[in-house]
């Protein structure tokens, strides 16, 4: 990658301002594994399924890197007249064509009436937390594509499948307090939640409420990827 300034450790060590050309262009190992591809060296960077998915992902949000990929949507040597916005718009439809799965702790959904935005995810939050007792928590099976979002309890706890079509998603956001599911053994999980409509309503909210299950594919690229890539491409339309 091209990037504006060397990193701060090699401003630090050198002290010869000619050298510091030649670190303007820094590498990044991308490492193969049995649950796929990632920035080697990088614990917060999601493992994903082909290298074109990390690609598009790191053109929507740089996550781990120093800046967001710009990934061109014709030949480098023609004269390109699209916008930047574009282009994201671009990447955004094929990395919806690829979609998204992974698994994650459902800890329960929350009717929110006309409520949106972070102060639902908040509220809901709130909600699941002080019930007494804890809700009924269970790992199910979290798809992002085109489609919608997709939720499968392979376990069959609580539901066995779930799909909310991509015009009722309106909101997905962490948790605004930050506060952690540090229940079923877990230690410290961030909490995130997306808000639906209701079926067969076009006033009434509901937010479903989840906590990380592994820390390897963490609750902000999957709030990343449900906000700016499926919400997003679809208010582009």
């Amino acid at each position: 990658m091209k990037v504006a300034t060397p990193p701060p450790s090699v401003l630090q060590q050198s002290k010869k301002v000619g050298d510091l050309s030649n670190e303007l262009v820094r590498h990044f190992l991308i490492e193969c594994t049995q649950k796929g591809v990632r920035l080697k060296g990088c614990p917060n960077e999601p493992y994903f399924g082909s290298l074109t998915a990390l690609v598009c992902q790191h053109s929507i949000t740089p996550l781990a890197l120093p800046c967001r990929l710009i990934i061109p949507d014709k030949d480098p040597l023609e004269d390109i007249g699209d916008s930047s916005a574009q282009t994201a718009t671009n990447s955004a439809v094929e990395l919806l064509k690829q979609g998204a799965a992974c698994n994650v702790w459902f800890l329960g959904s929350v009717e929110m009436e006309s409520l949106t935005g972070y102060q639902a995810v908040q509220k809901a939050t709130s909600m699941t937390l002080s019930m007494e007792p804890p809700p009924t928590s269970t790992v199910v099976h979290f798809k992002v594509s085109a489609q919608g979002i997709t939720l499968t309890d392979n376990q069959r706890k609580l539901f066995f499948r779930r799909h909310y079509t991509v015009n009722t998603v309106i909101f997905c956001s962490l948790d605004p307090q930050n506060r952690r599911w540090t229940r079923d053994g877990i230690t410290s999980a961030k909490i995130f939640g997306f808000v639906a409509r209701k079926t067969g309503s076009s006033t009434e909210n509901v937010c479903h409420v989840f906590a990380e299950h592994d820390p390897e594919q963490p609750a902000s690229a999957i709030v990343n990827f449900v906000s700016k890539v499926m919400i997003g491409s679809q208010k582009s339309k």
